[in-house]
This record gives C-alpha cells, sequence and structure tokens, in this order.
C-alpha cells in the first residue's frame, strides 16, 4: 500500500531504505503509482505506464544496483524501452513500440530502476514548452496557468510535483535545464557524447543533443550520469574521462575557483530584471564560497550562432519529416504540427555549404570557450531571459517558422550555447520570482567539466538547502 514518508527521500535514500529492508521496492513502487494517479490529471506530465510490466517483476525478484528499486521515469523522446511507446511527441510515431531496449535504458534497468512510464514532451522537442498536439500541455506544479518548461517538461513537472525523486531528461538547446529551471529543480546537461542517446543513434542533432536527468538533488544527479556515461560503438566524439565516479566528486572540496558572470543576451536579447536578480544573488552565494567572481563575456558571436542553430535544426527536421513523408505520402503532413513542417520546409533551402559554414561557426565558437575556460573555471548567466511563460505563449500553430525561432531563442538565449560548444552545463534552483515561480541559474564550464559543475552546485546545495525536503541519511 506504499508509505507515507517516500517524499522525503530522494533515489538514493529510497535506495538505501530498500538495501537496508526498511522498505521493500513494491512499497516504493506503490506509492509512486499513487501519486501519478493522484496528481497527474492536473499536471499531465506522464502520458504512458507499464504498471504491470513492473509489477511481475517485482513480485519476482528485487533489483539489483546502485538505485535498485527506485522508480523512474522516461521521457518520450528518442528513447527506446520496449513495451513503450515512443512518439517523440509527435502523430506520425503514435504507433510506434520499439522491440528492444536502447543502451541508455538497458544500463538505467541494469542501476535498479524501475521504469513506470515515459513522460510528456513537444512534437519532435521542438519548443521550450511542453504543449504537444498529441497529448496536450505539461503544467508548472508551481502554477498549473504556467509552463513546466521544455522539452523535458514532462519529467520537471513529474520530480517537481513528487510522482518520482528524478527522472530522464534529454537537452538539445537547453531541454533539460529550461524544465528544472522552471520548476524549481537541478539539471544538468553533460558534456557531448558523455551519455549514449536513447535511441542508440551515435549523435542527435549535429552534435548539439545529450541525455540525463533532472532531479531535487545534486547527488542523484551525479549517481545517474554515473550509472548512464560510457561510449557505444560508432561514437563519432571523444568525451574526457575523470579519475573518479561523479558522485565521488562531490566529496571533494571547492578551492580556489574563478566564476565569471554574464547577465546579458549573446545576441543583444532582452534579459528580464528577475532573471538577472537570480544570476546577482548566486553570484554573492559563490562568494560566500570562497570563489572569485567578476563579470566577463566569452568572445563569441551570438548573432552568427542563432543563424547556425537555424541551419542546423531546420535541415536536420527536414531530412527526417522528409523520410516519414516518403513512407507515408503527403497527406502524412496532416501528422505534424504547422511549425515542424515550416521548420521542414525552411531547412530544404539551404545548401550544403551554407550546413558546412554553420558547423564551422559552431566548430570557431567551441575554440572561443575553451579560451575563455582557461581564464575561469566557470561562466554563471540566467538560464532562461524570462520567468516561466504561460501555457500557450509559443504555439507551434504557427506556420511562421522565423518568427518562431526568434521568439524560441528570445527566450532562451544562454542554454543553446552549451549545446553548440559541447560542454557541460547545469541549472540551479535558488531563486523565486515575485510571483512564486522558480528561476533557475546556469554554471558553465570547460568540455568534459561535469565534475566541476557538480562539485560548485554540491557546495551551493550544502549552503542553502534548496530542495523541498530534508534526507534522513
Amino acid at each position: 500500500m506504499g508509505f507515507n514518508e517516500y517524499e522525503k527521500f530522494d533515489a538514493i535514500g529510497l535506495a538505501e531504505l530498500i538495501k537496508k529492508k526498511e522498505v521493500s521496492p513494491l512499497e516504493v513502487m506503490e506509492s509512486c503509482i499513487d501519486r501519478i494517479n493522484e496528481r497527474n490529471p492536473k499536471l499531465n506530465a506522464v502520458i504512458a505506464t507499464n504498471y504491470d510490466k513492473m509489477y511481475e517483476i517485482i513480485n519476482k525478484t528485487i533489483p539489483e544496483g546502485p538505485l535498485g528499486g527506485v522508480p523512474f521515469l522516461l521521457k518520450d523522446l528518442n528513447t527506446h524501452c520496449v513495451d513503450m511507446p515512443a512518439t517523440n511527441g509527435c502523430a506520425a510515431f503514435k504507433e510506434f513500440y520499439p522491440k528492444k531496449d536502447s543502451i541508455l535504458v538497458s544500463r538505467y534497468k541494469t542501476g535498479g530502476l524501475v521504469i513506470l512510464g515515459k513522460t510528456n514532451t513537444p512534437e519532435l522537442g521542438l519548443n521550450i514548452s511542453t504543449e504537444p498536439n498529441l497529448f496536450g500541455p505539461t503544467r508548472n506544479p508551481y502554477n498549473l496557468s504556467y509552463s513546466s518548461g521544455g522539452s523535458s517538461g514532462g519529467s520537471a513537472a513529474a520530480v517537481a510535483s513528487g510522482m518520482v525523486p528524478a527522472a530522464h531528461a534529454t537537452d538539445s538547446a537547453g531541454s533539460i535545464r529550461i524544465p528544472a529551471s522552471n520548476c524549481g529543480l537541478f539539471g544538468l546537461k553533460p558534456t557531448r557524447s558523455r551519455v549514449p542517446l536513447g535511441n542508440d543513434m551515435s549523435e542527435g542533432m549535429s552534435g548539439f543533443s545529450t541525455v540525463n536527468a533532472v532531479s531535487h538533488t545534486v547527488r542523484d544527479s551525479a549517481l545517474l550520469l554515473d550509472i548512464a556515461a560510457g561510449r557505444v560503438t560508432g561514437d563519432p566524439f571523444v568525451t574526457p574521462t575523470i579519475n573518479a565516479t561523479f558522485l565521488n566528486t562531490l566529496r571533494q572540496p571547492l578551492k580556489n575557483k574563478s566564476i565569471a558572470f554574464w547577465t546579458k543576451g549573446f545576441a543583444g536579447e532582452s534579459v528580464d530584471s528577475e532573471c538577472v536578480k537570480a544570476t546577482k544573488e548566486v553570484v554573492i552565494k559563490c562568494e560566500t564560497l570562497g570563489c572569485n567572481v567578476e563579470e566577463a563575456c566569452p568572445d563569441i558571436d551570438g548573432f552568427k550562432i542563432r543563424k547556425a542553430i537555424d541551419v542546423i535544426f531546420s535541415v536536420n527536421i527536414s531530412k527526417l519529416v522528409s523520410n516519414i513523408l516518403k513512407k507515408v505520402g503527403s497527406n502524412g503532413k496532416s501528422l505534424f504540427e504547422p511549425v515542424t513542417l515550416a521548420c521542414a520546409k525552411h531547412g530544404e533551402k539551404y545548401k550544403a555549404g551554407e550546413f558546412v559554414e554553420a558547423v564551422k561557426i559552431i566548430s570557431k565558437t567551441g575554440h572561443k570557450m575553451e579560451e575563455f575556460f582557461k581564464i575561469y573555471d566557470f561562466i554563471l548567466t540566467p538560464t532562461l531571459a524570462k520567468t516561466p511563460l504561460i501555457i500557450g505563449a509559443l504555439d507551434m500553430k504557427t506556420d511562421d517558422w522565423n518568427i518562431y525561432l526568434k521568439n524560441f531563442l528570445d527566450v532562451n538565449p544562454f542554454s543553446p550555447l552549451f549545446n553548440a560548444t559541447g560542454c557541460p552545463a547545469a541549472s540551479v534552483p535558488l531563486y523565486k520570482s515575485a510571483k512564486g515561480l522558480p528561476v533557475g541559474v546556469q554554471i558553465g564550464a570547460s568540455f568534459g567539466s561535469e565534475d566541476s559543475i557538480l562539485q560548485l552546485a554540491g557546495a551551493l546545495e550544502e549552503a542553502w538547502c534548496w530542495h523541498h525536503f530534508k534526507n534522513n541519511n
């Protein structure tokens, strides 16, 4: 029948209770299911469940692994789990059920996670809000009129509302950090290729895409990264290794760190005063921890980055949509939302040379960032330029891709830089707006430096205990 203390524990705390036999995996799972059944009708975070299969497994054996018996949810975007749909928030994939688990999902299961369902995502991940036609909008647990963010908005709402302690999330232009910011969670985007994609592809969106989680605690995200990390055959990128586990890096002291902060849009985008204030408050907190902090901006061209994102994203979406329409015919256009078709049509106009130039711009930007990180250990920015959006503010029903992308990037000018360069970045939850909505602050670091980000985030968490519960261990 579950147990009432479920929400007082993070994923690691629940796993420790199970290992000590203070609570059974069945009780934990039923506690999770109770909360999904109770809260999901209002939030619309979970769009598919797998309860019967998990009951069958739990009744036969106690899951092993560092998170043995802990409930978990997968984002329904490019993530294959047997017996679960893989819709990508799109009607074109509504009937697609993978025949086997992806490498990522296999690693999660080996880590002991009990995968109970899938979470909502905008169509093909093309929104910073989660409002697909296929399933409807996911709402923010802090205020149902507002967006939980995107594209991992279902996962973030599920965690923030207490359904699960942590959930899988993906990130191609901020999609881990944006909903983490909107929902008051910690969200770490790893270094490019640190974690395999959930569809076993060797790369996604020309290297922009990566995978990890949203969670209440830093240590949960660190352990989930340990469980999921590792190269796969055919991986075109090389990711630096670290000398310890990511979880163990949290035990290392934070010493003599140099931090830059920047609160202006890299292409002159307007930034809300509350997002600026949130960043400056975290600056003060970092100084309190003994860090040296100063205002500085990397030598990058925000306008060229925006253009490169336009080319790379629209060409990739154009190829995907084209492949599907070849199979189902032109009538298949009804399977896509208007902005997806507009994006695909827009991508058709770019020539090979323009795509190569876009990739070159991104590569040069990566070199500029590495030069910047020779001077500074971290850069702090707002996660977003706006506080959480009202549901419907960024509507995929438009057929004007240029205006849509402009609005998308005006709200989200900071996070795509780290997808473009492959560098890690995280959103930390240390501020609330005047309306009581969470506002995240982004920590970015050099390629391969997730351990450093976790270390700083862990120090901030320990000093200011940002999550709504206290672990009993």
